[in-house]
């Protein structure tokens, strides 16, 4: 795996990797000859769904260990795990790595006079201040130092793995799917955080807020790490510049191609009418047979020279189409047509009318025709409970929930597929009247073709088992004219988000999403924005 630069001043670098190999124990090969290099400020660094992000992280802190090649990291190294797993009754100071310094204080301040204790503290006599100031930065200033670990929400616990970082200062910070699972708020956070960080970070995300803030892009894909100075939107307009360069070498190549052929074609024509041509002359011994005799061998050494060169031209254009092909990228589109999801405008879609849901929350909500609802608000205030009681998952405390439509839940675990079936399979479950001849049409639109549609879904990739998940639903029988879907980005890589956001477009029916990722609900045309908090109220999105 090699390392390109696109509009990247070089700077001193603070990770390297050299040479790296990795592969899982099944044989599973993810680096082979990886070499990189990442200097000061803040990186963003994107790729598909499976391309090795986060084992590139992990193999950057030590937590896996490279087949050959190495590693290096200059100076202190902090690294915050997309999924942070912390004891329950750790206390919070001790999760942010000041407790031992805060037991010296509570010692000296006792009248312990001790030495043990002025050195633990050495130079950190405003810790708690300092401690403060950054939980409240991150938008935990309810938070305690001692309470526990336990008493805190999921993503309370990421701002506060992110708050201990911070207060250690590495020299190199590490952060993997930081905001996923996080609110809109804690999201602002994060960005705010990462825009004033001053050292080296490597940030894998697929928040497009976010990665706003980073000075360079790094995309892991197809066997190399290209660089992009600027944010996404830099990397965006700079991949569609090249992509657009690459169509156009694309189209070159195919005519070409087709050009040579063509003329080989022709070359051919040409020389069977000579070939015809000697033979008529031998048959009518018009000239001696020595004559004709070297007269035919020079033909068939000039035929064999002519026929070669044409088909190494043949070959030649092949190569460039080759090459042209490989640059234009695969990243396909989903476009689908589903005109039985189609709802009327005004038609009644869903009612809840005077309804408790079980967290206490009072909601009275009408649904007409194919409206597109934001549904929004802090973790904890209701938005799944919302969703899984209009499916009828759950019981509300009071009042009554109307949905006469068919309607279709996509949870945040995308937990829909039975893995031991095929995509095909899972389809057919889902709409046994149709044929398994239009299955596969339709599947293709969701790009999973051929004997990609006959793998078991658990043996899919990330972003295949996302579309197999997407099909299964939209697809079903009857068609849903009312889709639920609980946070669907979180987990996807951006071509994945961006080919929801084409499917979601073909679906002509009534929307509610849950999320806390502002440019998707832009992207797919949000109608109404609905906010949970401690009462429901409409905002402005």
């Amino acid at each position: 795996m090699s390392i390109r630069e696109r509009g990247v001043t070089p700077v001193s670098s603070s990770i390297v990797c050299s040479d790296l190999s990795f592969a899982w124990p099944d044989g599973e090969v993810v680096f082979d000859g990886f070499s990189l290099a990442i200097g000061e400020g803040r990186t963003g660094l994107i790729g598909l769904n499976g391309s090795g992000k986060s084992t590139f992280l992990r193999l950057i802190t030590g937590e896996l260990r490279p087949a050959a090649g190495s590693v290096s990291v200059s100076g202190e190294l902090g690294y915050l795990p997309q999924n942070l797993i912390l004891a329950a009754e750790r206390r919070v100071d001790e999760v942010l790595g000041v407790a031992a310094v805060r037991a010296a204080l509570a010692a000296i301040e006792r009248g312990e006079a001790d030495e043990r204790w002025f050195a633990t503290v050495g130079e950190q006599w405003d810790v708690e201040e300092r401690t403060r100031a950054t939980l409240d930065q991150l938008g935990l200033a309810h938070v305690a130092l001692d309470a526990r670990a336990g008493e805190l929400s999921g993503g309370e616990l990421i701002l506060l793995g992110l708050a201990a970082q911070f207060l250690r200062q590495p020299d190199v910070l590490v952060l993997d799917e930081p905001t996923n699972n996080l609110d809109l708020r804690a999201r602002r956070l994060v960005g705010e955080a990462v825009r004033a960080w001053k050292g080296v970070l490597v940030l894998v995300s697929h928040d497009r807020e976010l990665l706003r803030h980073v000075d360079r892009i790094g995309e892991l894909r197809s066997g190399e790490v290209t660089f992009y100075g600027g944010n996404l939107e830099d990397y965006e307009a700079a991949v569609a510049v090249q992509q657009e360069a690459a169509s156009r070498m694309l189209r070159a190549a195919e005519s070409d191609l087709r050009r040579q052929k063509r003329e080989l074609a022709e070359a051919r024509t040409k020389l069977d009418r000579r070939a015809r041509y000697g033979r008529k002359q031998w048959e009518n011994k018009r000239e001696p047979k020595v004559r004709m005799r070297k007269r035919q061998e020079d033909a068939e050494i000039a035929a064999g020279k002519h026929r070669t060169m044409h088909l190494g031209k043949v070959t030649e254009a092949e190569d460039r189409l080759k090459a042209a092909e490989e640059a234009v990228r695969a990243d396909a589109e989903i476009r689908i047509d589903l005109p039985e999801t189609s709802v009327p405008s005004g038609k009644e879609v869903l009612t809840l009318s005077e309804v408790e849901l079980r967290n206490g929350l009072a909601v009275n909500l009408a649904v007409r025709g194919p409206e597109r609802i934001a549904l929004v608000g802090p973790n904890g205030s209701g938005k799944t409970t919302l969703l899984r009681t209009i499916t009828g998952a759950i019981e509300p405390r009071s009042g009554t929930v109307r949905v006469p439509v068919p309607v279709r839940w996509l949870p945040q675990r995308l937990d829909v597929l039975d893995d031991t079936l095929s995509a095909a399979q899972n389809v057919a479950r889902a709409a046994p009247s149709v044929s398994n001849n239009e299955i596969r049409a339709q599947l293709a639109r969701f790009l999973l073709r051929g004997n990609r549609a006959d793998q078991p879904a658990g043996s899919l990739s990330g972003g295949e088992r996302f579309r197999a998940t997407l099909a299964t639903l939209l697809l079903a029988e009857p068609a849903p004219q009312l889709l639920l879907l609980d946070e669907p980005t979180n987990n996807l890589d951006l071509a994945s988000v961006r080919q929801l956001s084409e499917a979601l477009r073909s679906y002509a029916g009534a929307l509610i999403v849950v999320s806390h990722d502002l440019p998707f609900l832009r992207t797919i045309g949000a109608t109404r924005w609905v906010r949970l908090g401690s009462t429901v109220e409409e905002t402005a999105g």
